[in-house]
């Protein structure tokens, strides 16, 4: 495994991204702490992203907007508008383009580059370039903060310290040369640690690692075994200096999940939106080339929570998926309250097959449906194409309030402008 010597990688993560597309785009919110919340009109949520202006009074994304509004009075509470943020990363992805080739989109807001000869011997003049280019091009609202590293483990940590340095938030550059490590990593708690999350600190505390400087002095096959897996390994050689790769991911499942609007949390709101969700799912399905074999249903409900998993024909067509969720519905029915409250559902169709690779079941003997199915689900997703919009589906099609029906944005998962038809 090769260690570089200089420094090799750009890490851009954009500063409190939807907010501050929301300001750039809107006049009025300059200035004034923004909190995004996934609709409006009720407090019976949480605030998704905020601004510096918010977050300078404690807001944090993913605060319930009752405690949002204790420590911030004044925060503006702006609905999510899921496609904006969606054409604005592509916007911005091609101003990056425009100064320095990006390797690897890692999220909505996050992304990495390789570091020419020129940038690696100056990377200051690069890194003003970068963003001089996005203030002129795009807005000088939407700021970013880089890291600099041999590799974009370390790159990625540089640019979370350099975001937050001092008590200013955002618009930072910090570059760790690799002869100035292992010292400031030792300064920073484990939870600062991309790949430490809550429970891994847990665990780490209960083997008595306390500290990243403890961390840091295991041995790789120490950390293998307190993460289980080569994670763990890896990330010794990250923290290390190494050039780690991970390998490539592979789809493992097409999902969608939504927080309810309060009009749609019964038993009967709460299918109706997961199936929209689903059939959102089975188009993400059918455009990836891909098969499935069994659906995932999820209610987030009073006091807990409902799962249950469904087996399929090696399908791909609207029918068939839906029909696995009445199946899973009916079960719902069966085991919960009538009356119960649904606060958040997930959908999701996974068992996948590459549609080149399809083993039909023999004791299903459904082929001729199936290919039925899978002719309307193809003629109603060229429709759709045409239109640019759900023009047909099977069954009814109405959004929530608030729309954004499979259209919402995660931070891994960028949507297509297909997403919000």
């Amino acid at each position: 495994m090769r260690k570089p010597e200089t420094i090799e990688r750009l890490y851009l993560d954009f500063d409190g991204f939807f907010a501050s597309v929301e300001q750039q785009c809107d006049k009025e919110l300059r200035g004034r702490p923004v909190g995004v919340v996934p609709f409006e009109g009720t407090d019976r949520t949480c605030v998704i992203a905020c601004s510096k202006e918010a977050k300078a009074f404690g807001v944090k994304n993913v605060m319930n907007v009752n405690e949002a509004r204790q420590l911030c009075p004044d925060i503006v509470l702006v609905p999510q508008k899921p496609d904006l943020y969606r054409r604005a990363h592509n916007t911005l992805l091609a101003e990056i383009e425009s100064v320095i080739p990006i390797d690897t989109v890692k999220s909505i807001d996050e992304l990495t580059c390789r570091l020419d000869d020129g940038g690696r011997r100056d990377p200051v003049p690069l890194v003003d370039r970068l963003k001089r280019t996005l203030a002129n091009n795009v807005g000088t609202h939407i700021t970013s903060s880089v890291g600099i590293a041999a590799n974009r483990q370390l790159a990625k940590i540089a640019c979370k310290v350099g975001k937050k340095a001092g008590e200013r938030y955002g618009n930072g550059l910090l570059i760790w040369n690799p002869e100035d490590l292992p010292e400031p990593l030792f300064k920073l708690t484990l939870e600062d640690i991309p790949g430490i999350g809550e429970n891994m600190a847990r665990r780490l505390y209960r083997s008595r690692i306390q500290t990243v400087e403890q961390l840091y002095n295991l041995a790789p096959k120490h950390m293998r075994k307190l993460w289980h897996n080569v994670t763990g390994e890896r990330l010794w050689y990250a923290l290390h200096g190494y050039d780690v790769q991970a390998p490539a991911a592979e789809r493992g499942m097409f999902g969608h999940g939504r927080v309810l609007p309060p009009e749609s949390r019964s038993l009967h709101g709460a299918y109706e939106i997961c199936r929209l969700l689903l059939i959102k799912a089975a188009r993400r399905l059918r455009r990836g080339g891909y098969y499935c074999a069994g659906i995932w249903l999820w209610l987030s409900i009073r006091d807990g929570s409902w799962q249950g998993k469904h087996r399929l024909p090696i399908v791909h067509d609207d029918q068939a998926v839906l029909a696995g969720l009445d199946r899973l519905w009916a079960r719902v029915r069966s085991e919960l309250p009538r009356t119960m409250t649904v606060f958040r559902v997930g959908v999701t169709l996974m068992d996948l097959s590459p549609a080149d690779q399809r083993q039909l079941d023999f004791l299903e003997d459904d082929d001729r449906a199936r290919q039925k199915w899978e002719r309307a689900a193809g003629a109603i997703d060229r429709l759709n194409a045409k239109y640019g919009r759900t023009v047909m589906s099977l069954g009814m099609w109405k959004p929530p309030a608030g729309g954004h029906v499979g259209g919402k944005i995660s931070y891994t998962r960028i949507p297509t402008a297909e997403d919000f038809w």
